[in-house]
This record gives C-alpha cells, sequence and structure tokens, in this order.
C-alpha cells in the first residue's frame, strides 16, 4: 500500500518513526483546494493527516477511489465526515494525544501577554528603551475557565499554584466537579467573563459551543482583561474579537487557532498589536508527534493485518 503523509510542516514524520514497513511519500506544504489535495492523493491507498489541518468531507472521499485506510493524529477530528468514509469503504483510526503540550503553550500565551514579553524582546534586540511596559500580577488575579476537562483541569491547577483565584463555566458543569479541582463555578458565561482579569477556553467544537464567546460575551468583559484560546477557533466570534480589540473592549487575546489555516498573510489578527499568536502550535512538541507517527504506522500494520486498531466511528 502506498502511503501519503499530509501537512508535514516541520518535516518531522519519517525522523520520529520507524517507516521502514511503509511506502511512503510526505508532503510538506499544505494544499488548500481540495482539487488539490484529490489530485496529489489519487495514487494512495492509506492518508495521515495532522489533526484538522486538511478537512476530509464526503465530496474528496468521492474522489478518491483508492483510498482504503485515513489516519488523524488524536482520536478525535471533527473535520472528518465519518459516514461518508464508510459509505466509500475507508477504514478511519486515529492515535493517541497527550493534554500536557496545550496547556504548556496556554500558559505561554498568558505568561507571554501579562508581562509584554514579545515587545520587551524586540526593543531589547533593537536597542530600544530599557523597560517600556508594566507586567500584570497573576497572584491574587482571577482566571475564568470556559471548560474545565482534562485540559482545563491542569490550566486550573497551574493557576493555583500561581496564587489565582480559578472561576470555570460551561453548559453542564457542576459545583462539585469544580470544587474537587479547587475551583468556582460562575453563575453563568457572562458572570465569568465579567469577574475574570484572564478567560481562557478549553471546550470541544460543537452545535452548542460554535460562537458562543460572541459580542455581548466579550462585552461583559473588563478592558484590562485577556483572552486566550487554545482550544477551537470557531466557540470564539472572530470578528467580534477582532471589533472588541480595536475599540479597546478587552486589553489583549492570546490566539493559537484560526478559522482558517494557514491564516492568511492580510489578516487583522496578524496585526493588531494586542494579539499575541502562535500558528497552532498547542500540540505540536517531540512527545506528542513521536506518539502521532508512531501509531500511525501502528494503524497501518493493524490494518494491513487485517485487525484495524484504534478506529473512529
Amino acid at each position: 500500500m502506498r502511503c501519503a503523509v499530509l501537512d508535514d510542516y516541520q518535516d518531522a514524520a519519517l525522523s520520529l518513526a520507524d517507516w521502514s514497513r511503509v511506502d511512503v511519500t510526505v508532503f510538506r506544504e499544505h494544499m488548500s483546494s481540495e482539487d488539490d489535495v484529490a489530485t496529489a492523493l489519487a495514487d494512495f491507498d492509506v492518508v495521515v493527516i495532522m489533526r484538522e489541518r486538511t478537512p476530509f468531507p464526503a465530496s474528496l472521499f468521492a474522489r478518491l477511489p483508492k483510498l482504503r485506510l485515513l489516519i488523524t493524529s488524536g482520536m478525535r477530528n471533527a473535520s472528518i465526515d465519518l459516514p461518508a468514509a464508510a459509505e466509500h469503504g475507508v477504514t478511519v483510526c486515529g492515535t493517541a494525544s497527550r493534554s500536557e503540550p496545550p496547556v504548556e503553550l496556554t500558559w505561554a500565551l498568558i505568561l507571554g501577554l501579562c508581562r509584554h514579553l514579545v515587545p520587551e524582546n524586540v526593543a531589547f534586540r533593537a536597542g530600544g528603551p530599557w523597560q517600556s511596559t508594566v507586567g500584570t500580577d497573576l497572584a491574587g488575579g482571577t482566571l475564568g475557565l470556559i471548560g474545565l476537562g482534562k485540559i482545563g483541569t491542569r490550566v486550573a491547577a497551574i493557576a493555583r499554584a500561581f496564587g489565582m483565584d480559578v472561576l470555570a463555566w460551561s453548559q453542564n458543569l457542576t459545583s462539585e466537579r469544580t470544587e474537587a479541582v479547587g475551583a468556582r463555578l460562575a453563575l453563568s458565561l457572562e458572570a465569568l467573563m465579567a469577574d475574570s482579569d484572564i478567560v481562557s477556553i478549553h471546550l470541544a467544537l460543537s452545535d452548542r459551543t460554535r460562537g458562543l464567546v460572541d459580542a455581548a460575551a466579550l462585552a461583559a468583559m473588563k478592558p484590562s482583561a485577556l483572552l486566550v484560546n487554545t482550544s477551537r477557533a470557531a466557540i470564539v466570534d472572530t470578528d467580534a474579537l477582532i471589533a472588541a480589540l480595536t475599540a479597546g473592549g478587552l486589553a489583549g487575546a492570546g490566539l493559537d487557532v484560526f478559522d482558517l489555516e494557514p491564516l492568511p498573510g492580510d489578516h487583522p489578527l496578524r496585526t493588531l498589536p494586542t494579539v499575541l499568536a502562535t500558528p497552532h502550535l498547542g500540540y505540536v512538541t517531540y512527545g506528542n508527534y513521536s506518539r502521532y507517527f508512531a501509531e500511525a504506522v501502528e494503524d497501518i500494520d493493524a490494518f494491513a493485518a487485517g485487525s484495524p486498531i484504534r478506529v473512529l466511528g
């Protein structure tokens, strides 16, 4: 079977797993159109995709009659049409994924914003002013978490270590759950937004969470507050966020996820001075990549042996 690995931006796949038993071709550059993807993958039996970088809708499955196995990093990928895969006889498998890397990046963004690391480092390297900003204290502040699952719980633990009060809210969150991790349950999303100095999002994307953080929710925030999103871009109304940042409705945003990736070069989020952004690096670590690609090879071996593992859908 011929295998394609898509969107290997860092040229990491082949060095982080043993592909010796696989006829593998790596595509480093992102293909933004379905036509390009369909043409490039026409002769491949197996495709390995990284998270949700390249969508696989029903229309693409219909154009890839040779495809037999699709592997995604992680055990969830909202950009794959699983019923369409089944209809076209394509088995979809996943891999394990660690929750620690996005937690760490969340705090990198929070600390970078609070201590103005980018502008201070730029000034330092350019011979600019020696100290031009005043940092924001974490100790004594309030962190609001939208979502308190595996990742949100780890973020909360670090916040407590910094001496922060932790609020949390999601549609089905209970006071018993928040108390168990040393947090307080906010009465509503609006209450959490209004009472927090920093708001960090840790929800899965669904019909209920899409557009959850809208203009009204952003308007409830303090002008001195920060919003951090390392979860899914569509949970936040991007236009409303840009408007709020432009008008000074909040002090800044730390972003790792975007409605369109890679983000176009002329997008407003690339130039707003109060935005600290990274190009969807939350899961991009050696530990995660090693697991992704090693288990992708395991998935291929198991499929070839007639006993697929980690099957989705």
